[in-house]
């Protein structure tokens, strides 16, 4: 039996999205920086890439660029996995080369994930900077990564899973994000 327990309410969820759009400008602006870009990895950094770009649009009446990016051929994992990855098309309309770029996922746990989205991501060129924005910091990396932007610290045990469902059908679900462990 899987228990869950919500953390946030889909308020606080938007309410942490605004104050990490907000932070991400302020960075920008201190560095005079006008070309930077968003990359969200597959699956759930990319509505949370969505949902900064639309906070920062309403912020500045300005899109930044978004791409969507796949790490599933450059997990550590890879070969260990009883089923083969669904593998989804990685889109990036814009030159990475000197950019900088906010890689975003929604959770950020071992690092893992993140070092084979870095390893992905510079397979496509030379970005000038890259920062790392993330909804949910469990704060135990095996990996020396850190999130430059967080939406929330949490630090459940080990043996509990952190979820971030976002359902651009449902408002009510819009952005829930809980603990599940069994």
């Amino acid at each position: 039996m899987t228990l869950r327990k919500r953390l946030h309410t889909p308020e606080e969820i938007a309410g942490a999205i605004e104050q990490m759009a907000n932070a991400i400008l302020k960075d920008c602006r201190s560095v005079n920086c006008q070309d930077y870009a968003f990359v969200g990895i597959y699956q759930q950094g990319v509505p949370l890439a969505e949902r900064l770009c639309d906070a920062i649009e309403r912020l500045t009446k300005t899109r930044p660029p978004m791409a969507k990016l796949d790490i599933s051929l450059y997990r550590d994992d890879f070969g260990q996995r009883s089923a083969l990855p669904l593998i989804r098309e990685t889109i990036i309309p814009f030159d990475v080369n000197e950019m900088r770029i906010i890689l975003v996922d929604d959770v950020l746990s071992t690092g893992r994930t993140i070092r084979a989205a870095l390893d992905a991501l510079t397979d496509y060129g030379r970005p000038d900077v890259i920062r790392l924005a993330v909804l949910v910091d469990r704060r135990n990396p095996e990996f020396p990564i850190r999130a430059d932007y967080v939406g929330f610290d949490c630090n459940p045990p080990a043996d509990h899973k952190i979820a971030v469902r976002f359902d651009a059908e449902d408002p009510i679900e819009n952005g829930i994000f809980e603990v599940e462990w069994e």
